[in-house]
Formats: structure tokens, C-alpha cells, sequence
């Protein structure tokens, strides 16, 4: 792989199916956007709890973004992307910020993403539109800033990914399950 600079690689083309840039794909060219882009697909399969690629779906929900884009965070339909198993215990308007987000990261073209850290500040403000007060949280999560990471009992992990999930982004931190 040569580097080009700071955020460019070239190199032969590949990756996970459902995941890969569209211009990488196309020019073989590698970008922190590139990234940007895997990092939009996550946030789908997190707020739908599905997987990029399910080949057992219909053929019309069986490709994530595909099935997404009949659903756009401002429609009245759009909780119909949400994963059944959170039982729409959820705060909408942020689950609506981060579909928001996820839309502007699978943006066709890598010039019109966003850069990571304004990625991370939109996950921010949504959570804090997500904000359940500590003493009324049915789970314990234990943020280290020292580390920068996240620890959750592995008894409060289920608790956590059913009630919301957003607490796991913030400040770009690493989370580990005890």
C-alpha cells in the first residue's frame, strides 16, 4: 500500500460487502471518508439491529441502505427501521439525529460527509437528547476519561443495547463487556 498523505491510500480494491466507500470501490482510492461511510452503515445496523447484508430477509429489505432509504429520518414511517427488540423504549427525536447522521455519512460523494469529529459531536448532542438521569438508569456504565473507555457489568450490557445505545459513543471510547 503507498501513502499518498495523510488521508489517501491507493491500493487494490476490497473489503466487507455492505460496508465499502462507493468511490473507493469505483477509483480503488482509500480516504479517512471512506470510513465516514463504513461508520454511517454501523449506525443502521445499530438503530435497526440488523446486519448490512441479510440474505434470509426479502428481497427488498435483504441490503440495509437499501431498505433504509424507504424510510428517511423525517417521515412519520421512519421508526419502522427501529429494532423491535428495544419494544420502542427509545427516545425518538435522537434515534430521528442519529438516522440524520448516518444519511449525511452515506453521502455518494466523500466531499460531502462529514469529518469523524463532527461525527462525534453529532452523536453528542444526541446524547443528550437521549439523557436518562443516572438515578432512574436500569443499568451501571462506568466511564474512565483517563482511558477513554467505557466499562458496563456484563449484567447491564443487555440492559443498556435494550433501553438505548448511544451512551457507547460518547467521547469516541472503547467499550468492553465485564
Amino acid at each position: 500500500m503507498a501513502i499518498l498523505s495523510a488521508s489517501h491510500y491507493d491500493q487494490l480494491v476490497v473489503g466487507t460487502y455492505g460496508y465499502a466507500d462507493p468511490e473507493y470501490i469505483e477509483t480503488g482510492h482509500l480516504t479517512t471518508k471512506s470510513d465516514v461511510w463504513s461508520f454511517g452503515v454501523v449506525l443502521y445496523e445499530i438503530l435497526s439491529g440488523r446486519r448490512s447484508l441479510e440474505r434470509n430477509r426479502p428481497k427488498t429489505e435483504q441490503k440495509l441502505l437499501d431498505w433504509v432509504k424507504e424510510f428517511p429520518h423525517e417521515s412519520k414511517r421512519f421508526t419502522m427501521i427501529m429494532d423491535p427488540r428495544l419494544n420502542n423504549q427509545y427516545p425518538v427525536s435522537a434515534a430521528r439525529q442519529i438516522a440524520k447522521l448516518a444519511e449525511s455519512c452515506l453521502c455518494k460523494s466523500r466531499n460531502d460527509r462529514p469529518k469523524m469529529s463532527e461525527v462525534v459531536e453529532s452523536l453528542k448532542k444526541a446524547l443528550e437528547l437521549s439523557e436518562i438521569p443516572e438515578s432512574s438508569r436500569p443499568y451501571q456504565v462506568n466511564f474512565n476519561k483517563k482511558q477513554n473507555q467505557v466499562t458496563i457489568p456484563r449484567e447491564s450490557a443487555i440492559e443498556v443495547s435494550r433501553i438505548w445505545f448511544i451512551p457507547m459513543f460518547a467521547g469516541c471510547c472503547n467499550l468492553r463487556c465485564l
